[in-house]
């Protein structure tokens, strides 16, 4: 009696797991069969949130996208020179905020993006153009009159005023820094790492708008930086020409004067050229296919949102009658 007593114990162990294996596939058919008995629950939310997707796609205005492709333009001819200098007027030279740096086109046009992405420069442009109602109230695009629809809770197109209903501290027409916020959200600006190109595009419910707003975009980006650059170079020239007169020394005057002839080619460089920092290579055109909604993604998502929310509903009562 001991004996089997004692394989009894060893054996137990063995027959306790092949029981628990068991009832849990005794369990598993279970669910399985109180799914199948839940076929109308799931059917109903996967045909209502189908049904729910398809409505909302359908609601979602075209989204148009606009590209340009620039490259880098080409370094200022007169770097050279000022490189050449940098070695024993470097002081000199810093003194009149001249930088004597061999600095390229790619360190240039790396500032010129982040000019371009900054709040100044956006709101500025926002203003220099008058699109604020285009940024912020812009609600679908005719594609047969070609022309914009605005939100009537916002913008009342016929007497060009601002009627939306805010709180404080939010006014009835948006601020510029709402604005910023809007027009950042539509704009998209990448540069490849390999060639060193970047990408600039504009999304809007109008293809045409997008395609405007990146032509001003870069043809406002390359004055900008081109302003900065002339005026920097006459500061220089003012200050230069002051220590020109404040000194009697021969060959200290004669390097102040190959200074100032440098700003000289750098401003002269500048006027002449209209792509100063960014040179397009492929201009932006209106687009005639949208970007998105990708609505039959969208439908896809709300069928299997449907399935999953069914199931999951039909588990958890199942286990709550278990």
């Amino acid at each position: 009696m001991n004996k089997l007593n004692i394989y009894d114990d060893v054996y137990k162990p063995e027959q306790q797991a092949f029981a628990a294996t068991e009832n849990d596939a005794i369990d598993f058919r279970l669910l399985v069969k109180s799914l199948w008995k839940d076929k109308w629950l799931i059917a109903v939310t996967t045909l209502l949130l189908s049904v729910a997707a398809v409505i909302f796609a359908l609601y979602q205005p075209n989204i148009y996208r606009s590209d340009a492709l620039l490259a880098p333009a080409e370094a200022e001819q007169g770097s050279g020179g000022l490189a050449a200098l940098a070695g024993q007027f470097g002081g000199l030279a810093s003194m009149a905020g001249i930088n004597l740096g061999n600095s390229g086109s790619s360190d240039k046009s790396k500032l010129a993006i982040e000019v371009l992405t900054s709040r100044f420069f956006i709101q500025n442009f926002i203003e220099k153009h008058d699109i604020l109602a285009d940024v912020m109230a812009a609600k679908s695009w005719d594609y047969n009159s070609k022309e914009l629809n605005y939100d009537s809770d916002d913008y009342d197109v016929a007497s060009n005023s601002w009627t939306r209903d805010v709180s404080g501290p939010f006014a009835a027409k948006p601020s510029l820094q709402e604005a910023y916020k809007e027009f950042v959200a539509k704009m998209i600006v990448s540069t490849s790492k390999d060639t060193g190109m970047t990408s600039l595009s504009i999304e809007h419910v109008s293809p045409i708008v997008a395609q405007k707003w990146v032509t001003w975009l870069i043809a406002d980006i390359n004055a900008d930086m081109k302003n900065r650059d002339v005026n920097e170079a006459e500061r220089s020239i003012a200050f230069l020409k002051k220590q020109i007169e404040q000194t009697n020394v021969a060959d200290i005057r004669s390097i102040l004067y190959k200074l100032v002839e440098e700003q000289a080619k750098t401003i002269m460089f500048a006027e002449v050229r209209n792509e100063y920092v960014f040179k397009t290579i492929d201009p932006a055109q209106v687009t005639q296919e949208k970007a998105k909604p990708k609505r039959g993604l969208i439908v896809l998502l709300g069928v299997f949102s449907g399935i999953f929310l069914g199931l999951f509903i039909s588990i958890i009562r199942y286990f709550f009658k278990k």
